[in-house]
């Protein structure tokens, strides 16, 4: 059914703009003046579809700030398509305007909020689809949504903290490579002419430098050709269920951010579990969605098993003691959250156990990494100009 795009007026001499499918425009024009809207502009409404990285992507941020105005203006008594309408009205993100617009349409068309959101996935996820319906089959709504929004909230901030920890080391190796690479195509060249003409031998480390500038010249677009099939060959290998499970496991066993991941990985699958279990969403299809969320292959697997596992009659501690993907205190954490049936709560103090865990490790991490990458950086450009500057000292010799 195609989709049209309108504007209309409303009594009180206000203006809305939404989108709605119809069969033609003359059934959208009825169904309008059916909600008491006069419509004034309406065109057919084109998808755009271009490249993913182009496409409008809703920020965590703004998903937070329109969870917890949802939930204070439901508590309030605001009918859920009025609130809708006035949280599209106010949105400053285009993409998420546009959302929220055919979301309150799809509600005032007779959808359940959770179906409408459904529609969206890029936006809304199955863990807030999930807990949505939880909260409307339960009658607690405002509640879940406040819930939802706290944990948007505390999962941004731990994602957050994971950045900042390895955008540092990322910015200095991009440094390097650009400093490195000025040397070698514009610095290195004009020293080598000059030690041509001197006609004097070159030390060995002197000639090293020259001779890889010179294979930087000469052979840089093979250089870039060559990079860029490597990152398409690791990304084409990462599209595989093995080699995701084998990059995956890579990752969790490197030296320092190994650990650091780990810990990520363990806070969020407690949290976002403990949210699903708190709100009333039954713990197969919490486990269920916890597994898509998890973002390692290795985890992810671990926590599927688990799912398999209580289908089976066991406890959920038993297949992940049994993976050896999570460390020993979570496992015996959560069986004693199982014993004694507060396994919601156990999982919310792991979440908060391990977020202040990721607190201290990047704190770390950012301390260790800073004098490290300095002499990473000063290494490398100090070792390029000492090799360029040996034979001048060896001429001032000669010449004394």
């Amino acid at each position: 059914m195609p989709k049209y795009k309108w504007e209309g007026k409303v009594p009180g001499g206000g203006t809305r703009a939404g989108v709605m499918e119809a069969p033609d425009v003359n059934t959208l024009k009825e169904e309008l003046r059916h909600q008491r809207i006069i419509p004034t502009k309406v065109k057919r409404f084109r998808e755009r579809k271009g490249i993913a990285i182009f496409k409008p992507r809703v920020k965590a941020k703004n998903l937070a700030v329109f969870t917890r105005q949802l939930a204070t203006m439901i508590d309030a008594g605001l009918p859920l398509v009025q609130s809708l309408d006035i949280l599209a009205e106010q949105e400053e993100s285009t993409g998420f305007k546009e959302i929220l617009s055919q979301v309150k349409v799809d509600v005032e068309s007779g959808m359940t909020f959770a179906a409408a959101l459904k529609k969206h996935p890029k936006a809304f996820n199955d863990l807030y689809v999930n807990m949505v319906i939880a909260g409307e089959e339960s009658g607690t709504l405002d509640a879940i949504l406040n819930r939802l929004a706290v944990f948007i909230e505390k999962t941004e901030a731990l994602r957050r903290k994971v950045k900042s920890a390895l955008m540092y080391p990322m910015i200095v190796t991009f440094v390097a490579f650009v400093v490195v690479g000025i040397l070698m195509v514009f610095v290195i060249p004009t020293f080598e002419r000059m030690f041509r003409e001197a006609g004097q031998p070159l030390p060995t480390l002197t000639q090293f430098v020259v001779d890889l500038s010179r294979f930087t010249r000469t052979h840089i677009l093979y250089v870039i050709i060559g990079f860029i099939l490597i990152i398409f060959l690791i990304r084409k290998i990462r599209s595989t269920n093995q080699g995701k499970k084998a990059y995956d496991r890579m990752l969790l066993r490197l030296p320092i951010f190994g650990i650091l991941l780990r810990k990520v990985a363990v806070a969020r699958f407690t949290r976002t579990l403990s949210a699903l279990m708190t709100s009333g969403v039954p713990i197969l299809d919490g486990l269920q969605i916890v597994a898509k969320t998890s973002g390692n292959k290795l985890i992810e697997d671990a926590i599927l098993e688990a799912r398999e596992g209580i289908g089976s009659g066991e406890n959920i501690s038993v297949p992940l003691t049994r993976s050896k993907v999570f460390p020993p205190m979570v496992t015996q954490m959560i069986a004693a959250g199982e014993s004694t049936g507060a396994l919601d709560q156990m999982l919310n103090k792991i979440a908060d156990f391990y977020e202040d865990e990721v607190d201290t490790a990047v704190a770390g991490l950012t301390s260790l990494l800073e004098p490290v990458m300095v002499v990473f950086l000063g290494g490398v450009v100090g070792t390029i100009v000492i090799a360029m500057y040996l034979p001048i000292f060896q001429m001032a010799n000669a010449i004394r």
